[in-house]
């Protein structure tokens, strides 16, 4: 039976004036374009085309919402590392993901770093990103963001690859980000995606 029986999509928001109502809570999904973050999603939804796959970089260009349950939500955020978007286009992205961080519902960020390239520069600069806010200071530390990193496409690697590759990843996030091996079509890591989701999830309840 599907955690998430009721998932269903809301809308593409191309400005924040789209955006769902800012209430309950909700977790961004970020990653390098073409880092497996639509099969991420489907795979922890248990959806087959719930976010849209394609082999092509750069197909998310919206802000999509989905929502898991009443009061979750799920955004897919626009890959970044890739320019095959207009320029036009990809200016509007910056405004675009800062209006959702100022959001009180969001509480998390997802991010799908390809296990065989390691956390990058564009990586941490985003999750730096996802931490850094004045309203941080004024919450609770309960209700800070939190950032859990999936490193993608692990049925790729060896296990003496994969054990490496999270070694040195947990290095590099240190305690900025927790961290776990991740495939979407090996099956591997989905159950501990799902854990930490719903666990999020849980904490913004109580």
């Amino acid at each position: 039976m599907s955690l998430f029986p009721n998932v269903q999509f809301l809308v593409s928001a191309a400005q924040p004036g789209q955006f769902p109502a800012d209430r309950g809570a909700e977790v961004a999904f970020a990653g390098r374009s073409n880092a497996g973050k639509s099969s991420a999603i489907n795979a922890i939804t248990q959806r087959h085309a719930l976010a849209r796959v394609s082999k092509t970089p750069g197909r998310t260009r919206l802000l999509n919402f989905f929502e898991l349950a009443p009061g979750q939500r799920i955004v897919d955020l626009p890959g970044y590392g890739y320019a095959a978007a207009p320029e036009a286009e990809r200016r509007t992205w910056a405004p675009l993901i800062g209006a959702l961080r100022e959001r009180q519902s969001l509480r998390g960020l997802v991010l799908i770093v390809d296990s065989r390239r390691g956390v990058g520069a564009e990586d941490e600069n985003l999750i730096a990103w996802a931490r850094a806010s004045t309203r941080d200071s004024e919450r609770p530390t309960e209700d800070q963001m939190r950032v859990h990193v999936l490193l993608s496409k692990a049925d790729k690697l060896t296990r003496n690859e994969g054990a490496k590759a999270l070694r040195e990843a947990k290095a590099a996030l240190g305690d900025s980000a927790t961290v776990q091996l991740f495939s979407a079509l090996g099956k591997v890591g989905i159950d501990e995606a799902q854990r930490v989701l719903q666990a999020w999830f849980a904490v913004a309840r109580s």
